[in-house]
């Protein structure tokens, strides 16, 4: 790869007046203990209204491109089903990433959980299109001993939708509380289908709006369901580990040097990636191949 690796600095984008912004600093307006216990509890949490409607048109503008040369080169958008993608991205390829970075309650649920030397290490975007299955219940990687034995979250992903969301088209599912859950003896991320019945009996759908931000641990149990509409529901991932996270391994982040020297000092202090002269196609490791079939229902 032979670039510098960065442990945490992009003055890239400036932040647009169009952002809701409900809190002046990292800290202040936003219930810590609400948000630990969201987190611990259930495994998801949301803010809601966090982004215009303008600013997230132009975030689904930004995916739309990405995806479109995704899928022009080989291994440049990974199935998660029938009619379902995932594809990683550059940070300096969507124009709102710094807004996104230094919302002040992103910025808040990151140190309220993974403290103050939280590092993102994904970004990322799903889209499941018309005809996209059920999947089948999952986490999205094995709990690491950090959680499964010291009962802490070390990781969180925040979601922000591009398109309202209805029963339609296809809407995220969780399982609340089941983060904890240990799957030994069995797969490590798919429960076996004798569980299911305890998962469909938490089950939540959740139906957010354009400009709503979600956190949650990526161990609770959750699928996507059959998109049945005509339109597809791309939506935005972050991926944030604390220090002795480790699923930066997973992922390849990348910027330029003149984009890395542009960014605000509270994005460098809190972004893994190399810094490279040119941007890379990124190869993407994080497939999950238990996704690659969907589920009918």
């Amino acid at each position: 790869m032979g670039a510098r690796q960065a442990g945490s600095d992009p003055a890239g984008p400036l932040h647009t007046e169009e952002i809701t912004m409900q809190a002046t600093n990292e800290s202040a307006g936003w219930d810590v203990g609400a948000i630990m216990g969201g987190l611990y509890g259930d495994g998801i949490i949301a803010c809601k209204g966090a982004f215009s409607a303008a600013w997230v048109a132009q975030l689904k503008e930004d995916i739309e491109t990405l995806f479109a040369e995704a899928r022009a080169r080989p291994r440049g958008a990974l199935e998660r089903g029938p009619c379902r993608y995932y594809v990683e991205v550059h940070p300096e390829r969507l124009s709102g990433f710094v807004d996104l970075a230094t919302h002040p309650w992103v910025v808040a649920v990151c140190r309220a959980v993974l403290g103050p030397d939280y590092k993102i290490v994904e970004v990322g975007f799903d889209i499941p299109f018309p005809g996209a299955m059920h999947q089948p219940w999952h986490r999205d990687f094995p709990s690491p001993p950090e959680t499964l034995v010291g009962r802490r979250l070390n990781s969180l992903a925040f979601n922000l939708t591009t398109v309202d969301v209805t029963e339609e088209v296809g809407p995220f599912e969780i399982a609340p509380g089941t983060q904890w859950d240990d799957l030994a003896g069995g797969d490590l991320m798919f429960p076996d289908k004798s569980l299911y019945p305890r998962y469909e009996a938490r089950a939540q759908r959740k139906l957010p709006k354009v400009g709503d931000i979600s956190a949650r641990s990526a161990l609770t149990i959750h699928r996507g369901t059959a998109n049945r509409s005509q339109t597809s529901r791309p939506v935005l991932v972050l991926g944030v580990d604390a220090p002795d996270g480790r699923n930066a391994d997973k992922h390849d982040l990348q910027v330029t040097q003149a984009y890395w020297d542009g960014l605000p000092a509270e994005v460098r202090d809190h972004l893994r990636c190399r810094i490279v002269p040119e941007l890379e196609s990124i190869e993407q490791a994080h497939t999950i191949e238990g996704l690659r079939m969907g589920v009918t229902m």
